[in-house]
C-alpha cells in the first residue's frame, strides 16, 4: 500500500503496512495537515478522527522514516530521528526516501495520497 505526501515541492512516498490501523488511516486519504515539530524528533499532526487500534502492538519503538499513530493523542507522528519505545505507539508505515524534506524546523504543509 504506497502512499505519496507532498511537502512543499517535495514529493516523498511511503509504504504502508497491512494493519487495521493503516487501513483505517487510509480512508481518511486524500488528507491535508500541518506538521509541527515535537521534540526535535518528529513531525506531527492531528488526525480528523481517531483510528481503530484493533490488533495493533501495546507500543512501539520508532526509527528515522516511521510513519505512526500515537493513540492517546489520536496524531500522526512521523520520526525524523530514532526514539525509545513508546505505550500507544502503533506503526502505519515507513518513508521509502527523502526523509530529510520534513527535518525543517516549523511547521510543514502536507497532502498525503493514496498512489493508484
Amino acid at each position: 500500500m504506497k502512499i505519496k505526501i507532498t511537502l512543499n515541492d517535495a514529493v516523498i512516498t511511503a509504504t504502508l503496512i497491512d494493519s487495521e490501523t493503516a487501513r483505517d488511516f487510509m480512508s481518511l486519504l486524500p488528507l491535508t495537515l500541518t506538521l509541527e515539530d515535537y521534540g526535535d524528533t518528529e513531525k506531527v499532526s492531528d488526525l480528523p478522527r481517531g483510528l481503530s487500534t484493533e490488533g495493533a502492538p501495546a507500543g512501539y519503538e520508532p526509527s528515522v522514516g516511521d510513519i505512526t499513530y500515537y493513540s492517546p493523542w489520536g496524531n500522526l507522528a512521523i520520526f525524523i530521528k530514532d526514539f525509545r519505545y513508546s505505550d500507544g505507539l502503533v506503526p502505519l508505515g515507513k518513508i521509502d526516501g527523502g526523509i530529510d524534506a520534513f527535518d525543517i524546523s516549523g511547521s510543514l504543509n502536507a497532502t498525503i495520497e493514496l498512489v493508484e
